[in-house]
């Protein structure tokens, strides 16, 4: 579940200070957003991140998934926080605040793929975050909604779980929708093997 809390005109500089440490909340155009997982919600992300880090492990790769990450959109008074980010640690030394705290101010060049496992406010993972995750130049995206929460555009009609893998070309996503009995395919991780079906269980937990 997620949810907003009213509008409090909070820049940047105030969330980090404030809320940095807190993984409760992110913020999204000065409005603070209270995340609220569920239990469910918070298995699938456990999943995508245990299967990633054996991709990461088997391939020897520079890459490692961070437990706290903060995401800072080009110059917008918002601090995303993933479900899920696989960063490249060889980049970190380019990243001006990472010895202090843990954010990405770099985008792509650091933060290799994202995954968002989609909640009640399921408009800023299909929208909002969709349009800052490609404008930061970031690869590869996976919006998983499990449950499927998301509008009819974006998840069709009967609504259903859907699994959203976008990947970048020429500065913009090219969309692939996962239904039942799919396997996902990553351009990052290409021997990975997780089906859309082993996420959707956690729908009827």
């Amino acid at each position: 579940m997620v949810k907003s809390i009213a509008s409090t005109g909070l820049s940047w500089e105030e969330f980090v200070a404030e809320y940095g440490d807190n993984e409760r909340y992110e913020l999204i155009d000065g409005e603070l957003i209270d995340m609220e997982p569920t239990g469910p919600h918070e298995q699938v992300a456990a999943l995508i991140g245990r299967k990633l880090n054996v991709e990461i492990e088997r391939g020897d790769l520079p890459y490692f998934i961070p437990y706290r990450c903060l995401i800072r959109p080009l110059g917008i008074a918002s601090a995303f926080r993933p479900d899920v980010v696989v960063l490249d640690s060889e980049a970190l030394v380019s990243e001006p605040l990472w010895n202090r705290e843990p954010v990405v101010t770099m985008g792509g060049a650091t933060a290799k793929l994202v995954v968002e496992v989609v909640s009640t406010n399921w408009q800023n993972d299909y929208a909002r975050k969709y349009e800052d995750y490609e404008a930061l130049g970031i690869a590869e995206y996976w919006i998983v909604d499990y449950l499927g929460l998301g509008g009819k555009y974006y998840i069709g009609s009967p609504k259903q779980p859907a699994i959203t893998i976008c990947n970048l070309v020429d500065g913009e996503y090219q969309k692939v929708m996962l239904r039942s009995g799919n396997f996902i395919q990553s351009l990052l991780f290409p021997d990975l093997k997780l089906s859309a079906d082993k996420l959707f269980a956690f729908g009827g937990v």
